[in-house]
């Protein structure tokens, strides 16, 4: 497990390596009931929250570790965030395992700061499995994207600290759920910081892991994966963010690929921002569910910006 101090100590790690993204009002999604800000992670470096986790487990590694390299396993962002947090700190020997799905934007990211890309499985879960295999078998450290490293999970809490130091009357705050790292670090952060603020985690109607295991009491540490423009929601859940969950999400809305799509071209249209569709579906679940969202404030984690070309171009002529 672990705690607020935690999320303080990897911030104080942290903050002069990362960008602190703005924390902006939407005029379009506002209206008399409720005011949404938008938690900017997708202009981040390398345009995903990835970096915060990443970051804060890479910098308590000795130099010893950082010789014999790091390893991850990633449906692009992780893999992204990795590659460029070992640029900063010297670190030579990258590796990063991906699915074959992966946008060919975040393999690119991947290759430029300098990490090697394997190309491994048909989806995450696959991806996950060889690459655990590697590296079970090899001298190098696993920098975990989701799983149960407290490290990293404390690394996505710090996007907490910063929203309530730029607007501390937040009191509802959407997350887009995959292993559920992001919304377990916000979660603890969050209710720290202001007990009464209400955590709402978002999941794709294609991979709904998160929620079947608090409704069925069962570790989907894998899970079933329909066809799904958001790579970064699906798989199964890590481990600590399950048994932290009824601590750190106070609600689960399940939206739907359709909604997703309109979000990205919502975005894009009127807000003038470029988000993947993993971080839209805060949009998406506002567009799905109005009256679902009960806050005067709330934000929503805009958390990642790698949208493949052509999946935009495509959503753009068809929303």
């Amino acid at each position: 497990m672990f705690t607020y101090k935690d999320v303080v100590e990897a911030y104080k790690r942290i903050k002069e390596k990362i960008y602190i993204t703005p924390l902006e009002k939407s005029i379009y999604l506002s209206n008399k009931k409720t005011n949404y800000y938008l938690k900017l992670e997708c202009l981040q470096t390398p345009r995903s929250f990835k970096l915060r986790g990443a970051l804060s487990k890479m910098t308590k590694l000795t130099e010893a570790e950082k010789k014999k390299g790091i390893v991850a396993i990633s449906s692009g962002n992780h893999g992204a965030a990795v590659s460029y947090g070992a640029n900063l700190l010297g670190i030579d020997n990258v590796l990063i395992f991906v699915p074959k799905v992966t946008p060919k934007s975040k393999i690119d990211k991947i290759q430029y700061y300098g990490g090697k890309v394997e190309i491994v499985g048909s989806n995450y879960d696959e991806a996950h499995s060889r690459g655990m295999e590697y590296v079970k078998s090899h001298d190098m450290t696993y920098i975990d994207p989701y799983y149960g490293d407290p490290l990293v999970y404390a690394g996505q809490g710090t996007i907490a600290i910063e929203i309530f130091e730029q607007n501390p009357n937040i009191d509802t705050i959407l997350v887009p759920i995959g292993g559920g790292g992001l919304i377990t670090g916000i979660g603890v952060a969050a209710k720290t910081i202001t007990p009464s603020v209400k955590v709402i985690g978002l999941q794709t109607e294609a991979c709904p892991a998160m929620i079947r295991s608090l409704e069925e009491n069962v570790f989907y540490h894998e899970y079933p994966t329909k066809a799904s423009i958001c790579e970064a929601l699906v798989g199964g859940v890590g481990e600590l963010a399950y048994k932290m969950a009824k601590d750190c999400i106070d609600d689960i809305i399940e939206v739907k690929e359709s909604y997703i799509k309109k979000a990205v071209s919502y975005m894009i249209k009127k807000e003038k921002i470029v988000a993947e569709p993993s971080s839209c579906i805060c949009i998406a679940a506002i567009m799905q569910e109005p009256d679902s969202i009960k806050g005067k404030n709330a934000a929503l984690i805009i958390s990642g910006g790698n949208i493949d070309e052509s999946l935009m171009v495509e959503i753009l002529n068809s929303y």
